[in-house]
């Protein structure tokens, strides 16, 4: 399917500016508002270098039955048609026909809307109603339709879209079906539906609004320690076009504001409402469970640091090197699960990014191994997010993997240490899939022979923890010019 910008560049004898494309994407990222207030579907019209005119966008009513079942992007307009479009595009002027059209078995009535940008009409938009399908029993009664002419006269000049809609990033936007207000210039409601009626109920206006002026009725119902958006007056009293919510009894309603003008004349306002109470507590049920896990692992943390250090406690009052050597192990053990658990207390997810963790691992499995000697430990590549679980096993083997290098590669002498770490494929390697990750952990020590027994407990952690949690391979090779190379290679969920 061709988007929007290739049809128009394309098709179109009417050069469009990327400003131009971008009034267009602006109309279709609201236009189904238009669709529901007017019960009719809505027709994007570009005109083409062969003198006839193409459909680049289409939107179906939510309040009505559509004209169209078939998808009709790409399709040219039907020749007898053809006429009102053209009387449109010419003239800037809203052209209304003055029959109505058959359109397969059922008929419709349809008005060309052009759309001004700059000085000139840049594409037209058909408002085409079925005729033959009642609206849904909304409420509207039909008032709705002067509404959705008021703002298709202001996409004849260029009122319409808005341009000042802030991007709404929470979930709960109103829409028509919602419930709608109508307000005149002063802001008094003229109608309401029966949505909206129930969602003004829930803030406590149990009175019938009409005649009311709105933000009068809103003010008395909302608490002195409720706290107000600013941009609530400038919604309520349909100023301009934002969104607000509103906090009273117990309940959340979201309003948007549809401006209705003529020029600098007010001619009244639209306000979209929606109760959201449910969506809102359910988000702050989720934002609670998030802010438990946190607290759990900021806990988990804790406790294993107090372990670490009751264990370096011990280690300290032992006088046998081999019940110290364990002990510091076992200290080292826990405190880089306990990395991964800092890490996760930072974040709303269950997964982290790694590198930070890794950094800080390999740091202290560097400075903590026993060894009389200078190791510097160099880490490289990036690990990318990994998922709580698999951060565990990888931080425990990244631990296991630097330790044994600088315990068992540098007895006699100091050297280097290098983790790489690569997303889809290894150092040297050709690109791959990202959701395979490759470790490197390779030493200049003293290496090890090819085919001796690899028994030690480290070891043994290491196996299991990359056949099990990681299910992934490894493998321990002679490293190039002295030391050992071990690769590790698994699947990142």
């Amino acid at each position: 399917m061709r988007s929007l910008t290739q049809l128009a560049e394309q098709a179109s004898s009417i050069p469009l500016s990327d400003e131009d494309i971008d009034w267009l994407h602006l109309l279709l990222a609201d236009w189904q508002v238009l669709a529901d207030l007017s019960a009719a579907d809505l027709v994007l019209w570009l005109p083409t270098r062969d003198d006839r005119f193409v459909a680049v966008a289409h939107c179906r009513p939510a309040t009505s039955s559509t004209v169209h079942v078939d998808d009709i992007i790409g399709l040219y307009l039907p020749t007898a048609r053809e006429v009102d479009m053209r009387r449109a595009l010419v003239t800037g002027q809203v052209v209304r026909s003055s029959s109505a059209r058959w359109a397969g078995t059922y008929s419709m009535m349809e008005t060309c809307v052009p759309v001004w940008r700059n000085g000139r009409v840049i594409a037209v938009v058909t408002r085409e109603a079925n005729l033959s399908s009642p609206r849904l029993a909304l409420g509207f009664e039909g008032w709705t339709d002067s509404a959705a002419d008021i703002l298709c006269h202001m996409m004849t000049r260029g009122e319409y879209p808005y341009d000042s809609t802030p991007t709404v990033t929470t979930r709960g936007v109103p829409r028509v079906l919602d419930g709608v207000v109508l307000m005149d210039p002063e802001g008094r409601v003229i109608k309401a539906t029966p949505n909206a009626m129930s969602c003004l109920r829930r803030l406590g206006i149990r009175h019938n609004p009409v005649g009311k002026i709105l933000v009068q009725e809103i003010t008395e119902v909302v608490g002195e320690e409720t706290v107000i958006e600013e941009s609530l007056p400038v919604v309520v009293m349909g100023r301009a076009s934002w969104r607000a919510e509103i906090n009273a009894h117990a309940s959340t309603v979201t309003m948007r504001a549809l401006p209705l003008v003529e020029g600098r004349k007010r001619l009244g306002a639209v306000i979209l409402t929606r109760d959201v109470s449910e969506v809102r507590r359910r988000e702050q049920e989720l934002m609670t469970k998030d802010a438990t896990i946190r607290e759990i692992h900021h806990r988990v943390k804790n406790n294993l640091q107090t372990v670490s250090a009751l264990l370096r406690l011990q280690a300290r009052r032992s006088g046998q090197d081999a019940v110290k050597e364990a002990l510091t192990e076992a200290e080292r053990r826990v405190q880089a699960i306990a990395t991964v658990h800092d890490a996760l207390s930072q974040n709303v997810d269950e997964s982290v990014s790694f590198d930070e963790v890794a950094r800080s691992v390999v740091r202290m499995s560097g400075a903590v191994s026993t060894t009389d000697h200078q190791v510097e430990v160099v880490t490289t590549g990036g690990f990318g997010t990994v998922r709580a679980a698999q951060a565990q096993a990888l931080a425990t083997v990244l631990n296991e993997l630097v330790a044994n290098s600088v315990e068992h590669g540098f007895r006699h002498g100091g050297g280097h240490v290098w983790v790489d770490a690569r997303r889809g494929r290894g150092k040297g390697e050709a690109d791959g899939d990202e959701s395979t990750l490759v470790v490197t952990v390779a030493d200049d020590g003293a290496g090890f022979e090819p085919g001796s027994p690899m028994s030690g407990l480290g070891t043994q952690i290491v196996r299991q923890m990359v056949r099990g949690e990681l299910q992934g391979s490894i493998d321990y090779s002679p490293r190039e010019g002295g030391g050992t190379l071990v690769s590790l290679r698994m699947r990142v969920e």
